[in-house]
């Protein structure tokens, strides 16, 4: 069978299984261990029988399911890779977006980023550690996870990567608290998806990324009420908070942050999409 042949099979057969036709490229690229510009170049050519095989099994592991993202064991952010597997929420571009704005506000509260201590609560994968590091290397970085094998996998994205970052082992802020660390920054992606939700999401996502990820109670607010009430303990006079959230959560987020925090300056901040996916909060 020639490349292209494959690709036909594979987006035929993805998109009688209501699945992302174009899904089949990105498989097959990934075990013919091509760039695009090389894949592109070899349509024309035999699939190897083994790669054939392995890309067939895969395309069905897809049509049942599974992310692509995790039968190929990795996915892009910001520029980098990072493994990934069912322990781990999928990093996804809105994330992305609170990072840059995170590295925008940063200079502009502190002056520079010199000296200062910033934590990723429930960190996943470690993108969010791992690249504010890099793109900020004067940053002191810890990365927190309730889940050993998430803090495991994040850590050795960090190793790949070539970032140095401090890893605990906790409950949302339970392990600063336990170190009594103090901290400017504290950045993070919890889970704020309402339970009542999964009737309607694809399985795709509820059959595969980790509940612990991606629910929070009823509303989806519970982690954020728990931040509410163990942030005093860990943050500077001068700091800086960043949630990523759920498309209409924000006024109730920037609520609790101004009720818990009434001298902070809250602040919506929509994504490319124009939800409001961020809330930023200044301690001065």
């Amino acid at each position: 069978m020639k490349v292209y042949e494959a690709l036909n099979w594979a987006s035929s057969f993805l998109k009688k299984a209501d699945r992302d036709e174009n899904a089949g490229e990105l498989l097959l690229q990934h075990f013919m261990q091509m760039d695009r510009a090389s894949f592109l170049a070899h349509l024309r050519e035999d699939v190897q029988p083994g790669i054939l095989e392995a890309f067939q099994k895969a395309v069905h592991a897809h049509a049942a399911g599974q992310p692509v993202q995790y039968i190929i064991g990795f996915e892009e952010f910001y520029g980098r890779t990072f493994k990934v597997n069912e322990d781990v929420l999928i990093p996804r571009p809105e994330t992305e977006e609170l990072v840059y704005n995170a590295l925008q506000r940063i200079p502009k509260l502190f002056g520079n980023a010199d000296g200062l201590k910033m934590a990723d609560i429930g960190t996943g994968s470690g993108a969010i550690a791992v690249t504010m590091k890099l793109e900020m290397p004067e940053l002191h970085v810890t990365a927190t996870d309730i889940y050993g094998p998430t803090l495991e996998l994040a850590k050795k994205n960090a190793v790949q990567n070539g970032a140095e970052i401090e890893f605990l082992q906790g409950d949302l802020l339970q392990p600063l608290m336990a170190q009594k660390k103090k901290f400017d920054i504290i950045l993070s992606n919890p889970p704020y998806i309402p339970e009542r939700d999964a009737e309607w999401m694809s399985d795709v996502v509820t059959k595969h990324e980790p509940h612990r990820a991606l629910f929070a109670g009823e509303d989806g607010l519970d982690l954020y009420r728990r931040f509410m009430e163990e942030l005093p303990a860990v943050l500077k006079q001068r700091a800086l908070i960043g949630f990523e959230v759920g498309a209409g959560q924000s006024e109730a987020v920037s609520g609790l942050l101004q009720d818990h925090f009434p001298e902070a300056r809250a602040e919506t901040v929509y994504d490319i999409n124009g939800k409001d996916r961020m809330v930023f909060a200044e301690l001065r």
